[in-house]
């Protein structure tokens, strides 16, 4: 390798040492906040380094607040108080201190109060800290076009879950504020373990932002189901075209009234795509229930999958058409 190549390899070294460093050092890794943009009363108000005088008023709920997540990290990163921390999220508080006790509009309107604040000022505030790993997708993502906020989700002034700060206990209700047709289909006959525990939304999607459709996690649907069904992936000496492409255009992945979560009962989802006439895509319905017999067996039962049962595709040499 001549001097030039040496070069290149250690700038490539270089940078992706920093790169990985970025990545890992704690601390405010986001936009700084304008904080006069957001309450125009606070201009020309200072940090005050310290928000011991919060206590003073506010002590249930820094006691609350000193028991969750982000007061433990605050104390972990900055070795301060949890209470110390105020200014992070409710901005500079020097006039707010200042103001007399008697004056409570002056007291109310010299403070950032996530009350009063829209969703998309409440997630400038959150990501200061929280625009790496898992959230470097939030900007331009569903959740955030349409309006969604940070605290919509989660909680931060009091420990309500075990895991992430989530508004609730358990994870799915968080989500299911506004999804609540999922919340239907994952109390029907077939569906995903979530009922029993096994699974959350957050095994399949992330809430934050992906790369995938309906922010996955994986760039697709099918590489998302893979990561459970690897036998699904192949490679397959005979595949079967849909599949290949998309898992749901069978499946529903939220919940089904038909087996194996299916979006229709076969032989009529096969019929979909099947559609020419005579077999094996001869459209049965109810009125061939009492002809002949292979008419009655394609109909009742699991319909095409009598025959075709690798309907993922096949590996036996005399599988082209998914029977063995």
């Amino acid at each position: 390798m001549n001097i030039n190549g040496v070069g290149r390899v250690l700038v490539s070294l270089i940078g992706c040492m920093a790169l990985h460093l970025a990545w890992v050092t704690p601390g405010f890794s986001g936009q700084k906040v304008n904080w006069e943009a957001i309450n125009p009363e606070l201009k020309g108000a200072v940090s005050v380094g310290k928000s011991d005088d919060c206590a003073t008023c506010h002590s249930d709920s820094i006691e609350a607040f000193e028991k969750t997540l982000h007061a433990k990290a605050y104390r972990s990163l900055y070795n301060k108080e949890g209470g110390s921390s105020c200014e992070v999220c409710h901005g500079p508080l020097s006039k707010h201190l200042n103001a007399s006790p008697e004056d409570s509009d002056r007291k109310l309107s010299t403070v950032v109060s996530f009350k009063n604040l829209s969703s998309q000022n409440k997630n400038r505030i959150c990501l200061q800290c929280h625009e790496k790993g898992t959230k470097m997708h939030w900007r331009g993502s569903a959740h955030e076009m349409n309006g969604v906020g940070c605290s919509d989700c989660h909680y931060v002034m009091e420990k309500r879950s075990n895991k992430f700060m989530f508004a609730f206990k358990d994870s799915k209700k968080v989500c299911f504020q506004c999804h609540q047709d999922k919340r239907a289909k994952m109390y029907r006959s077939a569906h995903m373990p979530l009922r029993e525990g096994k699974m959350s939304c957050s095994s399949c999607h992330n809430p934050h932002g992906g790369l995938g459709p309906s922010m996955l996690k994986e760039s697709s649907v099918n590489g998302t189901c893979y990561t459970c069904h690897q036998e699904k992936r192949g490679p397959l000496v005979w595949e079967h075209a849909p599949v290949r492409e998309n898992c749901s255009t069978c499946h529903d992945s939220h919940g089904s009234i038909h087996a194996s979560m299916l979006k229709r009962k076969v032989p009529y989802l096969c019929q979909e795509c099947h559609s020419a006439s005579q077999h094996p895509s001869t459209l049965y319905d109810g009125r061939n229930v009492g002809g002949s017999a292979s008419q009655s067996n394609r109909l009742l039962g699991k319909g095409c999958l009598n025959c075709h049962s690798q309907i993922h595709g096949s590996n036996h040499p005399s599988g082209a058409r998914l029977t063995r």
